[in-house]
């Protein structure tokens, strides 16, 4: 178990490393006309990736810090299908030709909270405007609480290979402090009707560090998850930000583990699937050892994007939808995520980015680095060097900072080559913060734990 001592050094909050540089450092002088350039630029054999965000919710669960709103009525969602399928032809006409396509991920929000038909008519615009390779990865985030019969058919129709089923906790009481209630039956229903139809493809995502969650109550869950035998789980720790998130007041602060707890609850949780035959994957997903995920990490050829640890390989990413972050080779660009604000400018046949930031080569070298250390907890800097064409020497500070880590036994150096310990696994990000030029070193040190 992780020390008190360590917990306070290292448990910073610091970004997760989805990307690099991060989002807080976007800004306005990349917008959508550099957007569109940079669009008009991409290499045509190169396959793409495609995100679609749907920023809407039947119910908030109390834990939410996604961008997306609540409506019991479906007409707004219907408009705003009316508005992305817009901003494909935005994207299409910036476009110099017809682009392969390796992954499709939709994210919320609940997607499925989109009607069959309206599901339907997103994908056929995408299959007009692209071509989607045969061994595509296309998958869905999904709320079991919504996720209907003929949703799944039109999954299944439309290619879907992959879900990413919200379960968080099976302990009711949890369920009922986060206002997101929903049964194992249930749960495990939705799993069944997927298999049924051919997509075999499951992703479950927990939390810990939720109000009421006890040791016992996590790996409960864990057992319970197991019984569904998913290919791969993700294990996020709750953040607590009501002054950002204003519905996160409604959750009883007063039950919610300490620190101390919630790492007690993540090591009970990796503990519990390595038992089951789950590898850990990086900080926080776990994988079956013949899953593509747990072969790319071994591998070495695990990435990580903005929806986490993945096997996509592809240079670029498209984001539709508002808030949805687009990752070229040039650099990274944010639509507005005001609703309003990005409908007026997608129908006015413009890109709807608000900031973002263009990559130096200084970034893609430390943006490598990072990598490495998120995917495999491991970076080997002479092969970075080489591969950049500069001289290890330009890291003589961040070596000795990391060897000052390795006295703490999270990390250790031999030969340039960085390698966390299990001990630091999960402090994994405070050791990438280290070559964060944008982290100024107070941060490093003295940010607030989570």
């Amino acid at each position: 178990m992780i020390s008190t001592a360590l917990h306070q050094k290292y448990d910073l909050r610091l970004p997760r490393y989805t990307s690099y540089p991060t989002a807080p450092h976007f800004s306005p002088a990349v917008n959508g006309v550099v957007y569109r350039r940079w669009l008009s630029e991409l290499d045509p054999k190169q396959p793409l990736s495609l995100y679609f965000h749907v920023p809407y919710c039947e119910e908030m669960c109390w834990f939410c810090g996604c961008n997306t709103k609540i409506t019991k009525h479906y007409s707004p969602v219907g408009s705003y299908v009316d508005v992305l399928r817009a901003e494909i032809k935005n994207v299409l006409s910036a476009l110099p030709a017809k682009y392969p396509v390796a992954h499709i991920h939709f994210g919320g929000g609940s997607p499925t909270i989109l009607k069959a038909d309206d599901l339907r008519n997103i994908m056929e615009d995408i299959q007009r405007g692209f071509d989607i390779l045969p061994d595509a990865e296309i998958a869905i985030e999904m709320d079991p609480r919504t996720a209907k019969p003929d949703f799944m058919d039109a999954m299944r129709d439309c290619g879907f290979t992959r879900s990413s089923i919200g379960v968080q906790d099976f302990n009711e009481t949890v369920q009922r402090a986060v206002n997101r209630v929903q049964s194992f039956d249930l749960v495990a229903n939705v799993v069944a009707n997927l298999r049924e139809r051919g997509m075999n493809g499951i992703n479950v995502d927990l939390m810990y560090g939720l109000p009421f969650q006890t040791l016992q109550g996590v790996i409960d869950t864990v057992d319970a998850t197991v019984a569904l035998n998913p290919d791969r789980l993700s294990v996020f720790g709750y953040a607590h930000v009501p002054w950002m998130k204003k519905h996160q007041n409604l959750i009883p602060t007063e039950a919610l583990p300490d620190t101390a707890q919630r790492w007690a609850q993540y090591e009970a949780i990796q503990n519990r699937l390595a038992e089951h035959g789950y590898v850990a994957i990086g900080l926080d997903h776990f994988a079956r050892a013949d899953d593509d995920m747990a072969k790319s990490m071994l591998a070495g050829e695990l990435h990580r994007n903005f929806q986490g640890y993945t096997t996509d390989r592809a240079e670029a990413l498209i984001g539709m939808g508002p808030s949805a972050i687009s990752s070229l080779p040039q650099g990274y660009a944010q639509n507005d995520p005001a609703l309003g604000r990005w409908k007026r400018c997608v129908e006015d046949g413009l890109m709807a980015i608000e900031k973002g930031i263009a990559v130096t080569d200084e970034d893609r070298i430390r943006r490598d680095i990072i990598n490495e250390l998120m995917c495999h907890l491991s970076v080997d800097l002479d092969e970075i060097c080489r591969d950049h064409d500069v001289p290890v020497s330009r890291f003589a500070t961040q070596l000795d900072d990391i060897r000052k880590m390795s006295v703490d036994g999270i990390v250790t150096v031999c030969c340039n080559t960085i390698t966390v310990t299990d001990t630091g696994r999960p402090l994994v990000r405070a050791i990438c913060a280290v070559f964060d030029t944008f982290l100024d070193h107070a941060q490093k040190r003295h940010s607030q734990a989570v």
